[in-house]
């Protein structure tokens, strides 16, 4: 028996309750980010090979790259109304139904990514995260960590906080907030626009990701100025959302399969997010970006602004709440036994 899911999700708008499946089964996943696209797509790719491993065979996914089911900033809504079985995420695309995916997409100031890993997995971050995304009818699978990030693409330098007023970036969730208390304007664009807004003026400035992928997407030819530290977004977590009907039509053995497949890329992407990055630089250096840091006011200003916006979260949403005290909670205790461990 082989099913196909984008069929098996016909059934469901039918009311038809399905029956935990044993046979081989195909899952369509459609991505936020273009198919090809170096580290994200890959973490995606390796994903769906680790699964296809851990069951024999029995269980495939097929990729689908942005837009090609449907647009990118679309893929939650399909996966919630069973249009589309799975999908592939930033999670902070989603802070604005969700105010906790901003918290797990990226949390400024937050955590690194080993110590967001831990939380995810054996910290009870998943079991919070997932109350959220209950309500979407959505299985929550955090497959893919990002590493800290640049601050992003400046087309002027940025001096004083002064220098960040009337600017439109690419940038969203609580680091977008942050900035418009510092009258910057964020914009969300899809990764795959990112370069077109960037070049032709339609923003200023823009934060994509890691080195090597902004430079496959080609900014360093749109943005002068690369600036560090990625205070914005210190890890994140990519996420590979699965229409509930669907995740409880597996089997537990099938769901075992996928957890650790998911597991498997997660620790994939941790270990393999650093290697290629000051290639990338060297490159982008050579080739006539302007490498620099924030400067320490300016970050202080942000790290301001930042914990104005949590602290208003945390009034507005209990889980948002609730996860942001685990999370920190969390932090202690590790930032405690790293003092114990330090041997300076």
């Amino acid at each position: 028996m082989k099913i196909k899911h984008t069929l098996a999700a016909v059934c469901m708008a039918w009311g038809v309750a399905a029956a935990p499946q044993a046979g081989a089964v195909d899952i369509d996943v459609a991505s936020t980010f273009p198919k090809d696209m170096l580290f994200l797509g890959d973490g995606l790719k390796q994903f769906a090979k680790a699964l296809e491993q851990t069951s024999g065979g029995d269980i495939k996914v097929k990729i689908h790259g942005a837009g090609d089911l449907v647009p990118a900033l679309e893929v939650l809504n399909a996966v919630s109304s069973g249009a589309v079985s799975a999908g592939y995420d930033w999670v902070g695309y989603w802070g604005g139904i969700m105010p906790v995916a901003n918290l797990v997409g990226a949390l400024p100031f937050g955590p690194t990514p080993e110590v967001l890993a831990g939380w995810i997995w054996e910290g009870g971050g998943m079991q919070i995260i997932q109350k959220a995304y209950d309500a979407h009818n959505v299985k929550f699978l955090p497959c893919v960590v990002v590493p800290a990030e640049p601050a992003g693409w400046f087309n002027k330098e940025i001096n004083s906080v002064d220098d960040l007023k009337g600017l439109k970036m690419r940038i969203g969730g609580l680091a977008g907030r942050a900035l418009t208390k510092l009258d910057v304007s964020p914009q969300m664009i899809p990764g795959g626009e990112v370069f077109v807004a960037l070049e032709r003026g339609r923003i200023d400035a823009a934060e994509f990701s890691l080195p090597a992928i902004d430079e496959s997407i080609q900014l360093q030819k749109a943005g002068k100025y690369y600036y560090f530290p990625g205070w914005h977004q210190p890890s994140s977590i990519n996420s590979i959302p699965i229409n509930m009907k669907v995740w409880k039509s597996f089997n537990e053995k099938q769901q075992d399969q996928i957890l650790t497949a998911c597991r498997s890329s997660f620790l994939w992407t941790l270990t393999n997010g650093i290697p290629n990055q000051l290639e990338a630089l060297d490159r982008m250096e050579k080739g006539g970006t302007i490498i620099k840091r924030l400067p320490e006011p300016v970050l202080a200003a942000l790290r301001k602004s930042t914990d104005e916006v949590v602290a208003e979260e945390r009034k507005k949403d209990p889980i948002f709440d609730e996860a942001f005290e685990s999370l920190n909670s969390y932090m202690s205790s590790v930032d405690r036994w790293n003092t114990l461990q330090n041997m300076k």
